[in-house]
C-alpha cells in the first residue's frame, strides 16, 4: 500500500474582485448545502460545482481538490465562531459578570447552532484533515476576547482574567460541539443556552477578586469607571 503525499489543503488562489468573490461564496453555500442534502461521503467538487452554478473548472481555480475545498468551509465556520465571540466582546465593554456570561454564550452557541445540520460533518473533517492548527487559533482569539471583557468587568476585578477565560473557552469548544452533532430543536437550542449560561454566570460569579489594594497594582487603564 502507497503512502503518496498528503493532497493540498491551501487554496489556489484568494479572489480579490467582486465577481471572484460572490463565485467563491457561492461554492462554500453549496458545499454546505451538498453536505446536509448528501451528507460527506458523497459529496464531491462535481457536485458542488453544478449546486453552485459554476464549472469543475471553475471550483478548481480555487480548490484544487475536494480536501482543500472542505477544510476551507472548516476555517470559514470556525472563523465565524471567533467573530462571533469578538463581537460580543465588541458590545459588552464595561460589562456586568452575568452580562457577559450570557453574551458569550449567546454568540457562540447560536453560531454553532446555526450549522448543527452540518456539526458532525464538520468534526469528521477536522479529525480526518488534522484541524488542528485551525482550532487552536480559534480557541486563543475566543479566550482573548473573553479575557478582555473579563478584564474590563463593570462588578469585580478577577486575579486571574487569562486562565477564567481559557477555562470557559476551553468549556465552549470541547462541551457544545458532542450536542450539536445531533439537529437540535429550536425548543432544545433554547434550553441548552439556558443551561450554559447559568453554569457560566456560576463560575464567574464563585470566582474571588482583587481587593482595593490589589486593585491599585493591578494594569492601569483596565478598569472601567464604576
Amino acid at each position: 500500500m502507497g503512502t503518496g503525499s498528503p493532497p493540498p489543503l491551501t487554496p489556489r488562489k484568494s479572489p480579490r474582485q467582486g465577481r471572484a468573490i460572490a463565485t467563491v461564496d457561492a461554492i462554500f453555500e453549496a458545499t454546505l448545502q451538498v453536505l446536509s442534502s448528501d451528507g460527506l461521503i458523497r459529496l464531491n467538487t462535481t457536485r458542488v460545482a453544478r449546486r453552485a452554478g459554476v464549472s469543475v473548472g471553475a471550483l478548481y481555480q480555487y480548490f484544487p481538490n475536494k480536501q482543500a475545498l472542505l477544510f476551507a468551509v472548516l476555517e470559514r465556520h470556525l472563523e465565524m465562531l471567533a467573530g462571533a465571540v469578538e463581537k460580543a466582546r465588541d458590545q459588552n465593554r464595561c460589562a456586568a459578570k452575568e452580562l457577559i456570561a450570557e453574551a458569550v454564550v449567546k454568540a457562540y452557541l447560536q453560531t454553532q447552532l446555526a450549522q448543527a445540520e452540518i456539526s458532525p460533518a464538520l468534526y469528521r473533517i477536522a479529525m480526518e484533515l488534522d484541524a488542528r492548527a485551525l482550532i487552536e487559533a480559534a480557541v486563543r482569539r475566543s479566550a482573548g476576547a473573553i479575557e478582555a471583557m473579563l478584564s474590563t468587568s463593570a462588578d469585580g476585578r478577577f486575579a486571574d482574567p487569562g486562565l477564567l477565560a481559557q477555562t470557559l473557552t476551553a468549556a465552549l469548544y470541547g462541551t457544545v460541539p458532542p450536542f450539536c452533532h445531533r439537529v437540535l430543536s429550536a425548543a432544545d437550542g433554547l434550553e441548552a443556552e439556558r443551561q450554559l449560561t447559568t453554569m457560566f454566570r456560576s463560575y464567574l460569579v464563585a470566582q474571588p477578586e482583587l481587593n482595593d489594594r490589589e486593585c491599585e497594582v493591578s494594569e492601569p487603564g483596565m478598569r472601567c469607571d464604576r
